[in-house]
């Protein structure tokens, strides 16, 4: 479909007139949010059917990011020949590259990891991550990604937005502008934290960039209480409650007609509205006790290790199933330059129980199929030791090779796509830089990649910024 023909069959004005603040062009992929019932703001059959550009196999995506880098030589990627010649001088055959810390020239760090293939698709997973490898035939794993950043600023926005650099909208706030929410009662893209710290860069991870504010992250704490101030106070009737918010609707209104620009306050009048709206059904939503014993003993919630990131992962599940469409975790931290063993230690039993348990889940209740399951981080990590001098020594930044776990929502399945040289350090087969996994993952959630969209200035802007095929192997 022709670009103009798409733009006078979807660019309706919504009740925000989300166009014109956005200079007219955010059209281009008008979606299922913007055609809300005016008065009602409820989702409709329409809304859920009209699908940007085709149908996609996807509906909604839950994105674990993985802030600092995870290993993929401990994790998904084994490499016998990195323990063999652990300690030992390199041999000039191998190939020296050039390293963020200097680190070219410094022995290899073994791996100290037990392996087993698992499933009937005989994927081998490390040790660290038993649980998941028991998912393995629900895992499609590609171990041939690379990224343009050696640092976690550039590398963290690449992954969420896809350029090094800031101001384009995150994968969150593009889904969310794309396949709009089935429930207009909480918020469309929902950020899970496992703590206060953001990770490096900020909160472009989950931003709009150009697009409307509106399209941003709605943040969640972490803890029984993740949405602060939800609950009307004491002795304020919703008579009351309505009446304030209308008065401060009229103030915010006048003021935004003299400033037809600025989404921050277009925002900041949604967010009113979807707050009130969420008094109604976020506290179900979020309300945990409302599972089994059996499964928030399988989340991992009855052991302090791995009870906050399961509590997430089930928080997630439960959000999915209320209508959200995409879910965003922000759980760090992975740059383990030093003490790269004990870190993992720590670290990795939470994410392997809760990742494990959530993809069952998902499966289990018929979701997996129509959900994208990811999990990645901004690099790998580079087979050489970081800190030679370091009793326990860690991997420096490599964006030359990294993992991506994908699972559900037409991703295959007991897939591995691609490698990595016997080393770990360079992709020797089924290249793939970041930009192709983006391409693959809006294919599938039936969002044209090539669309071109206007930016308030009018400059247009490409929803996968560099040309890169897709991951036509990791995809049914």
């Amino acid at each position: 479909m022709r670009e103009s023909d798409y733009l006078h069959q979807f660019a309706a004005p919504s009740r925000r007139d989300f166009l014109r603040y956005a200079g007219g062009g955010f059209g281009a992929i008008a979606l299922a949010g913007m055609m809300a019932d005016e008065q009602t703001h409820a989702a409709t059959a329409e809304v859920a059917a009209r699908r940007p550009h085709f149908f996609g196999k996807a509906r909604n995506v839950i994105f674990l990011f993985m802030d600092g880098g995870p290993s993929h030589l401990d994790t998904f990627d084994p490499k016998p020949l990195v323990n063999e010649m652990a300690g030992k001088p390199l041999p000039k055959s191998i190939k020296r590259v050039i390293t963020p810390m200097g680190v070219s020239e410094n022995p290899l760090l073994a791996s100290k990891r037990k392996w087993k293939n698992y499933g009937e698709c005989g994927m081998p997973v490390s040790d660290w991550y038993s649980h998941v490898g028991e998912c393995a035939d629900d895992l499609c794993v590609i171990r041939s990604c690379t990224s343009d950043a050696l640092n976690h600023v550039g590398g963290v926005c690449q992954m969420n937005t896809g350029s090094i650099l800031a101001g384009r909208p995150s994968l969150g706030a593009w889904v969310n502008y794309g396949l709009g929410s089935e429930n207009q009662n909480l918020p469309g893209f929902v950020v899970l934290m496992d703590s206060d710290r953001e990770p490096p860069g900020g909160n472009r991870v989950w931003g709009s960039g150009f697009m409307p504010s509106t399209h941003q992250g709605t943040k969640f704490l972490p803890g029984k209480r993740p949405i602060l101030y939800l609950d009307t106070p004491e002795g304020i009737s919703d008579q009351r409650q309505l009446s304030k918010l209308g008065f401060i609707d009229k103030l915010n209104r006048e003021h935004l007609a003299l400033r037809p620009q600025d989404t921050e306050l277009e925002a900041r009048i949604a967010s009113y509205e979807l707050a009130y709206r969420m008094q109604s059904q976020a506290p179900e939503a979020v309300d945990l006790a409302n599972e089994t014993q059996q499964t928030q003993d399988a989340y991992g919630m009855n052991d302090k290790r791995t009870q906050a990131f399961g509590q997430n992962c089930l928080l997630a599940r439960r959000l999915i199933e209320a209508g959200v469409p995409i879910v965003h975790f922000n759980l760090g931290y992975w740059d383990w330059h030093g003490e790269n063993f004990v870190a993992g230690k720590q670290q990795i039993p939470m994410f392997d129980a809760g990742l494990a348990a959530l993809l069952d889940d998902l499966d289990e209740r018929g979701l997996l199929d129509s959900t994208i399951v990811l999990a990645l981080g901004e690099m790998g990590r580079k087979p050489k030791i970081d800190k030679p001098h370091e009793t326990n020594a860690g991997r420096d930044h490599w964006d030359y090779a990294q993992f991506v776990i994908a699972a559900g929502g037409g991703f295959n399945r007991g897939c591995i796509v691609g490698g990595t040289d016997k080393l770990g350090e360079q992709v020797v087969d089924k290249f793939y830089k970041v930009e192709s996994f983006g391409r693959t993952l809006y294919h599938l959630l039936g969002i044209d990649p090539d669309t071109v969209i206007p930016t308030p200035a009018n400059r247009p802007v490409k929803l996968i910024a560099e040309e890169a095929p897709i991951i036509k192997e990791a995809i049914s």
